[in-house]
């Protein structure tokens, strides 16, 4: 999983039946939830998106998202002090962990962008 961080199931599922062969989807949704529960690995879930896992865990970090292409890199928390976990009204709760997503255009899909042709309107 470190070699691909951010997989969904279905890319896992692939990159096992590849391994091993044969398993079914559901077998692989139940390894992950396993893996998840026991902390060996995170669920991420962003919005408009399949859920997708990583063994990057312990650490608050969070994550910036190409809305063209889909790329998903970490980003880490700041160091020290984390700002990210002092809510404005925190409503009575213990907070432990926050997760930000960052949306925008990855360096490539921005490159890719700048260099399309004009369209010429007549």
């Amino acid at each position: 999983m470190s070699e691909r961080p951010h997989s969904t199931a279905a890319e896992i599922g692939a990159l096992v039946r590849a391994e091993i062969g044969a398993v079914s989807l559901q077998a692989v949704y139940d390894a992950l939830a396993t893996l998840t529960d026991k902390g060996i690995i995170r669920r991420i879930e962003p919005a408009g998106s399949p859920a997708r896992y990583e063994d990057r865990v312990g650490d608050n970090h969070h994550h910036l998202i190409c809305r063209t292409c889909g790329r998903m890199v970490d980003v880490d928390c700041a160091v020290g002090f984390a700002p990210c976990l002092t809510a404005v009204d925190d409503s009575g709760y213990e907070i432990d962990e926050a997760e930000v997503v960052y949306w925008g255009r990855c360096p490539d899909c921005v490159a890719a962008a700048n260099h399309q042709p004009n369209e010429t309107v007549s």
